[in-house]
């Protein structure tokens, strides 16, 4: 399964976004609380409960200095997942993020995650254009 957000816009400098999304411990600004509870970080991992699927937990894999962070499924996950965070320098203070996560589930889990991660990652991007340099 693959999920792929819109497209938002974040009114701050490339850099200065990705210096807050590649450390974990600022990430729970931009979890939707409405979705989500026990929210634990370090810089490089962090772990959660997102309503009606249970535990996940994610590490950072991979980071592209201001272009992409890559983010793979933590021991706590039932299933596994890449997410990639895209971000597009488009002016001085204005860049773009794109979210895609592509989790490999059995046909069952599929049905009840695809709305659940869906809105998840929607609300991330949604939450995400709110960073302001």
């Amino acid at each position: 399964m693959e999920i792929e957000s819109r497209v938002g816009q974040v009114m701050a400098s490339q850099k200065y976004v990705f210096q807050l999304l590649s450390d974990f411990n600022n990430i729970a600004k931009f979890i939707p609380n409405e979705q989500v509870s026990d929210f634990v970080s370090d810089a490089d991992s962090c772990s959660f409960t997102i309503n009606n699927i249970g535990k996940f937990g994610m590490r950072i894999i991979e980071r592209e200095p201001s272009k992409l962070l890559k983010i793979a499924n933590d021991y706590q996950v039932p299933f596994s997942f890449n997410m990639w965070i895209q971000l597009k320098d488009v002016d001085t203070k204005d860049t773009r993020v794109k979210i895609t996560l592509r989790a490999e589930l059995n046909p069952l889990l599929k049905v009840v995650a695809q709305k659940p991660l869906t809105s998840f990652v929607e609300a991330l991007v949604t939450k995400m254009e709110t960073i302001r340099e």
